[in-house]
């Protein structure tokens, strides 16, 4: 595809994002794209746009040689796998803003890419209107990426916000996020860290070279934080969050997990509020570099979606240098966490869980224990995110051996 080619696109879904898409190319000339054909599920609804561009057929869509794009923004994986392989197939440059598809299929994915040499971008599937994917493959193509820790989904940052701001009830908090439409009907996705995990999946390929399974990671959303952690919180000055992570060991290994977190207010992260999402990278040279926009909402996820179209035009692609072109970092298991653990007083704290316990305490109803905890606990046990445990990582969450924060100084100085 040369700069010269107008992009005609075929579109799959016509939600938020996707209306959002229609209005902005309808008054953006200069990019040289219109949407020729929308498939949608439902023919009945009313939508803002005139009739005779909607189908149901999707073959319609994808072999009609006229359309070179295919952009899918459906919240269906299962389906936009099979939208997304087959116009691969066909040549076609894909456009995609499903990061449970992309998370869950990237073995698959990569390999059509190398097959047929098409296009397949998915800014918009990681953190909306922040460039994050382009970064990590342009700027941050080098070895001396450090870590990767952000808030990337815009829902839960959102009900906790109103917790911690307005003294929202979970429940509330979460009807609240519905009804602004920053949360589906079906939150499950979102509050218990599922969409988090799948983001952090994609991040690691363009960071790290790691291609991972989704299901391996270690990861819990907000369903289980109790009020105490909120009383926490607020008597500490702390913030609470869920951040994903993933950060070079001293062995060169990658530590990457999914975890509500407290964060003091000197965490640039801290201040990242509502349905914006904030990432920090930190590298060898340019220490720490901060992003911040919104992670939610049709407009600031379609002008993720217009970046990669404006993209095509240049015949760009992925080229995954981690992955392709330098040795692959691996996972790492041999780590330990700085936690902060609540559960009901009747239940039963294993007594090796902790490695070390530096406070306990209880009011009658709920014990708190803040310790260290070695990482592979986490991953082999699932009882610690069941029954109202509440598992929270702490401001300073990596420390050493000798149970002190980890430093990336050591790190840094051998990568310069």
């Amino acid at each position: 595809m040369s700069i010269q080619t107008k992009l005609n696109i075929g579109l799959f879904g016509f939600g938020v994002v996707g209306e959002s898409l229609w209005q902005v190319l309808q008054s953006n000339t200069s990019l040289q794209a219109q949407i020729k054909k929308v498939c949608i599920k439902n023919p009945e609804k009313t939508r803002n746009a005139p009739q005779e561009l909607f189908t149901t057929d999707a073959n319609s869509l994808l072999c009609d040689d006229s359309i070179n794009v295919i952009v899918e923004l459906i919240d269906d994986a299962d389906a936009a796998y099979k939208i997304v392989t087959t116009a691969l197939l066909k040549g076609k440059s894909v456009v995609s803003a499903n990061k449970k598809l992309i998370a869950e299929h990237l073995p698959e994915l990569l390999a059509l890419q190398q097959e047929t040499g098409a296009s397949f971008l998915y800014e918009a599937a990681c953190c909306a209107s922040i460039p994050v994917i382009r970064n990590l493959e342009e700027y941050y193509d080098n070895d001396l990426l450090q870590s990767i820790s952000g808030i990337v989904n815009g829902s839960t940052n959102y009900i906790l916000t109103k917790i911690a701001e307005d003294g929202l009830d979970f429940a509330t908090a979460l009807k609240q996020a519905q009804l602004e439409g920053f949360a589906e009907s079906n939150p499950a996705l979102d509050i218990e860290g599922t969409d988090a995990i799948n983001k952090l999946t994609i991040l690691l390929a363009h960071a790290y070279g790691i291609v991972t399974d989704p299901k391996k990671l270690v990861c819990n959303g907000i369903t289980n934080l109790h009020e105490q952690d909120a009383r926490y919180a607020k008597e500490k000055g702390l913030a609470i969050k869920l951040v994903a992570h993933a950060r070079k060991q001293e062995d060169g290994n990658v530590a990457a997990f999914v975890l509500p977190q407290f964060l003091k207010s000197d965490s640039r992260l801290f201040n990242v509020r509502n349905e914006y999402n904030g990432v920090v990278i930190e590298s060898a040279l340019a220490d720490q570099q901060f992003f911040n926009g919104k992670g939610a909402g049709g407009f600031p996820t379609a002008s993720a979606v217009i970046s990669d179209l404006s993209a095509l035009r240049y015949n760009y692609r992925y080229e995954y240098k981690k992955l392709y072109y330098s040795q692959p970092q691996q996972l790492a298991d041999e780590f330990s966490l700085h936690v902060y653990f609540s559960f009901d007083v009747d239940s039963a704290l294993p007594a090796d869980f902790f490695d070390n316990r530096e406070e306990w305490a209880s009011n009658g109803e709920r014990s708190v224990v803040i310790g260290s905890v070695s990482f592979s606990k986490l991953k082999d046990t699932t009882w610690w995110k069941e029954n109202g445990n509440s598992l929270v990582a702490l401001p300073d969450v990596f420390i050493d051996k000798n149970g002190k924060p980890a430093s990336t100084k050591a790190r840094k100085a051998a990568l310069v």
